[in-house]
Order: structure tokens, then sequence, then C-alpha cells
């Protein structure tokens, strides 16, 4: 029999490891702590060096008040900290870092060296630790001030630096962290190198609006507006963005507490409360919100790393931002820069040039004559199935081509016609199918003479089937044809993709630009090119031809969410995700009015694919009252 385990004191290297897990998660989780350290130190310039992610070095170099001769020890010792001094402390914490953690983790799992000289040294010293083994301070010439190297992060753990992501990814987390420290303290001066390549040099200023131009560009700084409120001792200012400037996640949104970055649920809440009805459904706004509040009002002792706090009175700061951000909305003409259209919707490029009188004739004469045509089918239902198109009109026909209620012509006279006017931009989506599924698709269940599918809501397609009231989402349906369609020609890499004449210029974030450089290879074979052209800008190239329709910059700025939002995934999930977010920026929308021949030709391609019940995201695209059911809801049972 076992002997029972007796409890003992773990070893203080444990501890600090046991620590360092906690705190240092990643390369990143270190220049936190670093640029902390550095703020708390009332630093003027901080410069940060990394090289390869952060796996191989990370350097921070600051101007502040530097490491007294006889604290260097005691600096890199569990639970040391000059921050506070009682327990009390801990309920008025006035510092970036208090929790005396940090140095202690690091110097136990890396190779980490501290230079540091106070204002009344003459000289500097330098103190080295090699994962967890103090050397003795030597005596160096250095600047006022403290660097800090890491080297080797997770030296002595070689699993925590075997789960280490790419050197792209992990630099992209340390720029978000850079990100949020230089947004922070707008009055520091930053620097940030990579591989001994400036990516950042941020002079101090005093204005706010002049830093997040620098990091997103001159197109989002443009459309910020400014927000401000103090309510006792409760001051809120910053930035929001105007409704046709938002992302598809909460990426966007920066919340600063005195001069901390942090997290807090109710706060979004009310942000996204102010937004309602400005933006579409799950689409959130970008913002840039400061508070500034006594530290007593707040407990920042909740996180390891500080980035959810506890305020006292979370439900007063709710009301007090959601008032702040209406208040401000009212006295803006919000609606009516909105009522062009929801930004995505359409792309400049693909407005057509004004038809010349002899195009305009033609068209006249095309709609004269379709009216006719429409006229002889309803007499004679048979002739609807001429939607099954010649060969002679294209060769491979595209089942899922992208249609609107401007441009979709699914008939096959309508095409012959429109085909002979493609100089007067007609451009008739292929919405017929293939030879060798006609037979069995000649509308299957809906290819009778009773069949009258209606649009109501332009949202909704109720039309009867096998003697059934049956309500399909059209957005819905078309999302998974699309999906169905996307996804074959992904696997079977034959995605048609259509080159840029002159290539697209993007403006991104730091983390962004990465996580898309990153994953380019996999664009690519969604047919969206994406090359690096310097700095945080990107060119997009080509793009899929399925979504011509679609605004590519921002199908790039949701692509980069989808991939900053997913968590480890698989290439098999990410791929998947793609798919179902460009099949859903391809397909008709909601509200979109759509022609007859519109409703007929998705109504046809529903028995194309395997599970039309479904869009992409599990939603149900059709609702089945059935006759019974309908009796019985009338009362003519029995």
């Amino acid at each position: 029999m076992e002997s029972i385990s007796r409890i003992h004191q773990l070893d203080t290297s444990v501890i600090n490891k046991i620590a360092a897990g906690e705190v240092i998660e990643r390369p990143a989780s270190a220049v936190k702590e670093l640029l902390d350290n550095s703020v708390d130190a009332l630093a003027t310039r901080i410069e940060v060096d990394i090289m390869n992610g952060g796996a191989d070095l990370i350097r921070v170099v600051d101007n502040g008040e530097g490491i007294h001769p006889d604290d260097l020890f005691l600096a890199v010792s569990s639970h040391a900290t000059s921050k506070i001094t009682s327990a009390e402390d801990l309920f008025s914490v006035q510092t970036m870092g208090f929790r005396g953690e940090a140095l202690a983790s690091i110097s136990e799992v890396s190779r980490f060296r501290i230079r540091t000289r106070t204002a009344d040294q003459t000289q500097g010293l330098e103190f080295e630790v090699n994962t967890g083994t103090a050397g003795k301070p030597q005596p160096c010439g250095c600047p006022l001030g403290t660097s800090i190297e890491i080297r080797q992060l997770f030296a002595n753990t070689p699993v925590r630096r075997k789960f280490l992501k790419t050197i792209k990814t992990e630099f992209a987390h340390i720029s978000e962290q850079f990100t949020r420290a230089a947004l922070a303290h707008p009055r520091l001066y930053m620097v940030l190198r990579h591989n001994n390549k400036v990516i950042f040099d941020l002079p101090p200023s005093d204005n706010l609006i002049d830093r997040l131009r620098l990091f997103y560009g001159k197109k989002l700084a443009d459309h910020l507006i400014w927000v401000e409120s103090q309510v006792d001792d409760i001051h809120i200012w910053g930035y929001v963005s105007h409704p046709s400037e938002n992302k598809s996640t909460r990426k966007g949104q920066y919340l600063f507490l005195n001069g901390r970055w942090i997290q807090d649920r109710t706060l979004q809440h009310a942000l996204t409360e102010a937004y309602r009805g400005l933006l579409m459904v799950g689409r959130q706004p970008i913002s840039f919100l400061y508070l500034d509040m006594p530290a007593s009002m707040v407990d920042v002792n909740v996180h390891p790393t500080k980035s959810e706090v506890r305020f006292r009175d979370g439900q007063h700061l709710y009301r007090q931002l959601l008032s702040t951000l209406r208040s401000q909305f009212l006295s803006m003409d919000l609606q009516s820069q909105m009522s062009l259209g929801k930004k995505g919707d359409v792309d400049p490029a693909s407005i057509k040039a004004p038809l010349t009188p002899q195009q305009q004739q033609s068209q006249m004469e095309l709609t004269s004559w379709a009216k006719e045509q429409l006229g002889q089918i309803a007499k004679d239902h048979s002739a609807i199935q001429i939607n099954s198109a010649p060969r002679s009109i294209s060769s491979t026909p595209d089942l899922a081509a992208p249609f609107t209620s401007k441009d979709a012509i699914p008939l096959a006279k309508f095409q012959e016609a429109a085909y002979q006017l493609k100089a007067a931009s007609m451009q008739p989506a292929d919405m017929f199918v293939p030879e060798n599924e006609r037979e069995e698709s000649q509308f299957a269940e809906v290819a009778t003479a009773d069949l009258r599918p209606i649009q109501v809501l332009n949202c909704y397609i109720v039309v009867e089937i096998k003697g059934a009231l049956t309500i399909i989402d059209q957005h819905a349906l078309h999302e998974r044809i699309m999906y169905e369609y996307f996804r074959k020609r992904v696997l079977a890499q034959s995605v048609e993709a259509q080159k840029l004449l002159v290539p697209l210029t993007i403006e991104m974030s730091p983390k962004e630009t990465a996580l898309i450089l990153d994953h380019a290879e996999m664009l690519n074979s969604f047919g969206l090119g994406i090359e690096e052209f310097g700095g945080n800008t990107l060119l997009v190239t080509s793009y899929p031809v399925m979504l011509k329709k679609a605004n590519l910059e921002q199908l790039v700025r949701d692509i980069a969410d989808n991939l900053d939002n997913s968590k480890q995934p698989s290439r098999r999930d990410l791929l998947d995700s793609l798919i179902t977010m460009m099949s859903c920026k391809a397909a008709i929308k909601a509200g979109q009015r759509l022609t007859q021949e519109e409703i007929l030709s998705l109504l046809e391609q529903r028995h194309l694919i395997d599970d039309a019940h479904h869009c992409p995201h599990g939603r149900p695209s059709a609702l089945v009252l059935s006759h019974a059911e309908l009796d019985r809801q009338f009362g003519r049972m029995g």
C-alpha cells in the first residue's frame, strides 16, 4: 500500500514558475509588465526592441527614475514591491503594477538582465538572473533609467516555448500591448522595433487624435466623434466611431481606467445599447474611451493581469456612459449620413456609367419584349421551363453566382437578349443549372401551374410546396447555396479570382496586419491576393469573382477580426469559418427587393444542395405550416 502524500511547502523556484504561468502567458505578457513598470517609474521615453516575436529577445529601455542599488535583489524577488505597504493600500492603488510578481516570474523562466541608474548615482549597476539563478550586481555605464533584457523566454520550460505561435502572430500580440500602452499614455515618446526594423516611432502628443491617426490611419480618425461628461468625481472622455465605421467583433473597443487598459462587460453593453438602431445586427462600434475616477471607487485586484476590475457602482457608470453617448448622437445628424446605405452593401467601383441614348433605347425594347414573354408564360405554364438555359449561352454555368434585383435575369431568353446588350451593362447572373441536373431539378416540387411565390417584408418568400405553406428566409437560403458552391471550389482549388488593375491599399492596426499576412497563403486559396506594402499597409491584388459586389476593404477587416477571434483553430475550422463569412457577404440581403424571376431562380437552386434547411450558421432557412395545422388554427377540425 502506497504511503499517503504529505503536505509540504513549495520551493520558491516552483512558486515563481507557477506565478509565471499565471502572469506570463506569452512574450506579449512580459512586454506588458515591463511597460507598466516603465510608466510607474515616471518615464517620458520608452523604447521596445523585439527579436523573432519576443522568443529570442525582449528589451525595454526607459528614462525613468531607475532602481536603487540596494533594491536590485528585491526587484526579482516574489511579492516585493514599492507600490503598496499594507492591505489597505489595495483599495487605493494608483500605479500600473503593485503585486511584485512580474520580474520574479520572468527571471525564473528566462535569461534576464537589468541595467539601471538613479539620478543620485554616478554609475549604473548591471544584474543578471539566469533562469532563477541570480548573479552579483556589477558596476556599468548607463544613462538615467532602466534597461531590461529578456532572452530565451521559457528557456527552462520547453513545453511552454513549444506552444508559442508563429513569429508574426506573437509579434501581433506584442504590438497590441504596445498599442494599449501608447493609447493610454499619448504624452510618452514610444518606439517599437522588430528585428531591428522600426515599426512605430511615436512622438509625444497632447492631442489623442494625433496618436489615433498614426495607429489607425486618417480614414478612421476623420470618422471619430468626441464625447465627454463629468458627473461628481467620474470623468468619461474619448472618441467613438461614426456608425459608418464598425467591426464584426469588439476588438476595436478600447477602455482605459486611470491610464490602465481594462475590459468590462457592463460598459461594453452600454456602448452597444448606445448604438442600437444605428448599426446592423452583429456589427460593433469602435471606441477609445477613458475613465478617470478616484482609486477608492474601483478594485483592480481581481485579476492576475489586472485586465478586469470591479467598480463600486457599475450601474451608475453604465447610465453615465449610455447617457453621454446618446446625448452626443442626438445632437448630430447621423441618420442623413447613413441613409446612403449600409457600409459594404455598395462598392463604389461597381457603380456603372450612365447609359447612352442608343443603349437606353435597346433596354426599353428588351423590357417591352420581356413583358410580352411573361404574358405568354402566364397563358402556358409549361413555358416556365425556358429557365433551363441553352448550352450555347455558357459553357460553364455558375450555380451560385451572386445576384441582385438590378442585374439578375435568370430566364434563358432574358439571358440571350442581355448578352447582346453587354455594352449596356446588363450583366445576367448565371442562375440556371447544369444540363445533367436539369431533369431532376426542373423546379422540383415547385414547378406547378399554381406556383405563386411572393416576397413579403423584402425578406421572406412565401410559397405553397406539397400542400403546405412554406416561408423561406431569402438571405439564409442564398447563403447556404453560396456556402456549398464556394466550399466545393475552395476544396478543388478552383476559385475564380479577378486581378485588380490598381491594387487596393488598406491601413490596419499592427496586430491585424500581422494576422492577415500570417494567413496570406490560405487567403490566396480563396482568390484573395494579399501582399505587404510596408508599415501597417496591405495591398489587395485580387479578389474572388463571387464577391465582386462586396466592399473589399471591409471584407479584409472582417477577416482580420475573424482570425483574431479564433482561439487556436485548426486549419479546417479556420477554412470553414472564412467560407461561412464570405458566403454571408456574397448572399442577397434581408431587405433586398427581388423580382419574380429572381425568386423562381432562388427556389430552383434550393434543390441542388444537400442541406437547404439551414444556413451555414445553423439558422433555419425555411419554416413549414401544414394544411392540417392551418385548419386547426382556423377551427376547421372535425
